[in-house]
């Protein structure tokens, strides 16, 4: 039998009454957050915090937004921090970077009031200008050190005009005042609110009630755009399924350029170019953005590294999965836009050999493996320079690419009656419902190799923990399918990348062992002239046709001096690959195909 908290708190207040001691109130925490005047960027946060007990209470704010790997510090946007108690003001000490102490010698019932400084609107900060506000719980509301399992009450409090206000937090009163109800600070941290008076669409997946804030004008087709994510959302139901939701919130903000998404519990927020929705691509696009955010519902907040949750606001989390967590989010949700019709097998073949040839022609493929990638997250994906690419590799790319890799070799080694999909099924049923947590490493592959009837940890250790380029054509094989580089001879390569800055050719980018990295050409060169004559804004035509060890002479232009340099072409290393049948595809092969596609015939 399972008993709420509410029960256990009456369970124990009952006997204190019958043991005669004294029954002490549970802490209880109310949030009200205003923006009087949002034009000049500011929420205004109060926190009200009853039944407290000590002499000092100390209250955080994350420095982190979970989803998003990399410390943002939002406390550098806190001002005006003051507490009070019985109608006083209360002593504030700032121990740390991010954390206040609140002396209050024996006062249970504290006031603190900030400001937070908004201006930065992307899915993983907060925003609010004179047309609306948009937050993320961590760079907005702090916490009670030691407490982030109370539960609290949001009241908003819209800016004048404003009438609507949406988030999936459970509503208490939905206007004139808007209050909501938060389990638990994660809860609070992982449901985004919009407020202002957006457009909001609704529409129900397999019976639960799902709405979509739209915030900006944009060409969309309201009835078009519901239908099409109902089909994504039951669709991605469809790969665990068993639906964990009550209600569900897309946010959509339509801007003059898109910038991604970021997922949460029960909501996600996309960022939407204006114009994505006038074409047929740019609209596959915003599925496919949906999709992968959606699909977060399961991988990552459910499906999770044993790493991401509970969180600890204060610091990085690590995790070497995140090739899982993000890559194999992307590689399933490239499948749902599959799998729902929005796409044909053949597209989405294309659009897998688009990615295989993004992570072969990465040189940092070779030197960072999937699982470095992702425990430097926090350091390297999220900073990255004019050398990343030959010293790194994103564990998007290469986590959807192992996901297909993984996906049919899963298929093969059962005779075409399992899939990745009940892998996740597995570690659902196992870690979320069962036990109540995320998943080591060696868990994983466990349930791999339970689903499979067989372990791959050979393909673990070299192709995920290790560089050694993936068995694609093998994979790919067990479907009758075959991978070819369609370059097959490489012309001479400079090995750089021109752009022009300030109107002048300038190297932005030296490939790893290419003709520029080993000639000495230097990210920041300005080309002032090749072989004698002044440099043009397109090098690329002035290289055309040149013979493979040709010699190239350069004048450059560095730190203000003028360098003469001289190196031979080498080849270009670059494939570009497609995916196509086989002819004579056998029977076990189709089967196979027919598994990992969900082909009908």
């Amino acid at each position: 039998m399972l008993v709420s908290p509410m029960q256990r708190l009456g369970a124990t207040a009952a006997l204190l009454l019958l043991s005669g001691a004294p029954l002490v109130a549970a802490p209880t925490l109310r949030y009200v957050l205003a923006m009087p005047a949002p034009q000049t960027h500011y929420f205004e946060v109060e926190m009200q915090l009853s039944g407290v007990s000590g002499r000092s209470t100390e209250v955080k704010m994350p420095v982190w937004a979970p989803g998003s790997y990399l410390v943002r510090e939002f406390a550098k946007n806190v001002e005006g921090f003051v507490a009070q108690g019985g109608g006083k003001d209360l002593q504030v000490d700032k121990i740390n970077k991010n954390t206040w102490r609140i002396a209050h010698a024996g006062q249970k019932n504290l006031t603190v009031r900030y400001r937070v400084y908004a201006n930065e609107l992307s899915v993983r900060t907060s925003f609010v200008d004179a047309s609306h506000g948009y937050l993320n719980g961590t760079s907005v509301f702090m916490y009670p050190e030691g407490q982030k399992q109370l539960p609290s009450i949001v009241e908003v409090r819209p800016a004048t005009g404003w009438t609507e206000v949406s988030t999936s937090l459970k509503p208490l009163s939905n206007g004139p005042t808007f209050t909501f109800q938060a389990s638990n600070y994660d809860e609070l941290a992982d449901s985004p609110f919009e407020i202002g008076n957006h457009k909001v669409l609704t529409f129900e997946a397999n019976g639960t009630p799902h709405r979509i804030a739209m915030y900006g004008n944009a060409n969309y087709n309201p009835e078009r755009i519901t239908a099409d994510f109902k089909r994504i959302c039951e669709t991605s139901q469809q790969v665990v399924g068993q639906n964990p939701l009550d209600r569900y919130l897309f946010i959509i903000h339509n801007l003059e350029r898109g910038g991604g998404g970021l997922e949460h519990l029960n909501s996600t927020t996309l960022e939407v170019s204006r114009n994505a929705y006038n074409t047929e691509a740019g609209y596959l696009g915003v599925l496919g953005l949906a999709a992968h955010e959606y699909f977060h519902l399961w991988n990552v907040k459910r499906i999770r590294p044993i790493a991401l949750g509970p969180f600890d606001y204060d610091r990085e989390n690590y995790t070497h999965m995140l090739w899982l967590s993000e890559g194999g989010t992307e590689y399933f949700s490239n499948q749902i836009v599959q799998r729902a019709g929005f796409i044909k097998p053949e597209n989405y073949l294309n659009d897998l050999a688009t990615g295989i040839t993004r992570v072969e022609n990465t040189p940092g493929n070779r030197v960072q493996s999937a699982a470095e990638a992702s425990y430097d997250a926090w350091i390297k994906y999220y900073r990255p320079n004019e050398n990343s690419p030959n010293a790194g590799i994103s564990y998007y790319d290469k986590g959807e690419v192992i996901g297909a890799v993984l996906d049919l070799m899963i298929v093969q080694a059962t005779n075409a009656q399992k899939s990745y999909d009940d892998v996740l099924r597995l570690l659902y049923d196992q870690y979320y419902k069962k036990l109540g947590r995320g998943f080591t490493d060696a868990e994983f592959q466990d349930a791999v190799a339970k689903v499979a009837g067989r372990r791959f940890d050979d393909f673990f250790a070299r192709s995920v923990y290790g560089t050694t380029r993936l068995d694609y054509e093998g994979a790919l094989g067990y479907a009758g399918l075959k991978l070819t580089n369609t370059i097959t001879q490489p012309d001479a390569s400079l090995g750089a990348t021109i752009s022009l800055t300030s109107g002048k050719p300038t190297v932005t980018n030296v490939v790893r062992d290419g003709s520029a990295w080993q000639g000495g050409l230097n990210v920041g060169d300005e080309i002032l002239a090749l072989d004698g004559l002044r440099a043009t804004d397109d090098l690329s035509k002035a290289l055309a046709g040149r013979a493979v060890r040709s010699t190239v002479r350069l004048l450059v232009t560095r730190d203000g001096q003028i360098r003469e340099l001289s190196f031979p072409l080498l080849a270009g290393t670059a494939v570009r690959y497609r995916i196509e049948p086989v002819e004579n595809a056998t029977p076990a092969q189709l089967a196979v195909r027919r598994k990992w596609l969900q082909l009908k015939s």
